[in-house]
């Protein structure tokens, strides 16, 4: 009875130390998290002469449910298939500043996690950040620069308020 019991006490010692030493191993003290970077793609945003006649076009010919911004993607989060995650299309007119100061004719938005934590990283890296973080209901957002001047846009989504607005509009997605 006694041995069992002291087996017991050694093994149960031992699974903790083991456990300790396993956490002690695998987190350096003072380690940062990986920073989560891009996540996917926010939205497509390009230039043309008639953005109404594009997004025409476009509802016409690839069936995308078009608004007065353009068309917005309906699909599932892969971390969690139950929470839904959106994707902008949108035609620009061909004269937008909102490019600036690119003098390119398209711009890509992509979803990012922790916007602040990223953009802290990405001044220290030199990144050149056009403007400062805007807080709206559906998200965080971010223009910056990358080495050959395309401004790219980044967004911290808040997808259920992202939904709401699209419902509030009267859009409807394309699925």
């Amino acid at each position: 009875m006694k041995k069992s019991i002291i087996i017991s006490i050694a093994l149960v010692v031992s699974f903790g130390m083991g456990y300790a030493l396993n956490t002690f191993l695998s987190k350096p003290a003072g380690e940062v998290p990986v920073l989560k970077k891009a996540t996917g793609i926010g939205g497509i945003f390009f230039k043309c002469k008639d953005p109404k006649k594009m997004r025409t076009w476009y509802a016409a010919n690839l069936g995308l449910n078009t608004n007065a911004y353009g068309a917005v993607f309906e699909w599932r989060q892969g971390v969690d298939t139950t929470q839904k995650g959106f994707t902008q299309w949108s035609p620009f007119n061909e004269k937008t500043s909102y490019f600036e100061p690119s003098t390119k004719d398209f711009m890509i938005n992509y979803r990012v996690a922790n916007l602040e934590a990223l953009i802290a990283e990405q001044k220290k890296n030199g990144v050149t950040v056009v403007d400062s973080i805007e807080t709206v209901e559906y998200g965080k957002f971010v223009h910056i620069m990358d080495p050959e001047g395309n401004k790219i846009e980044l967004w911290e989504p808040n997808d259920i308020e992202y939904e709401k607005l699209g419902v509030k509009m009267g859009a409807a997605t394309t699925k």
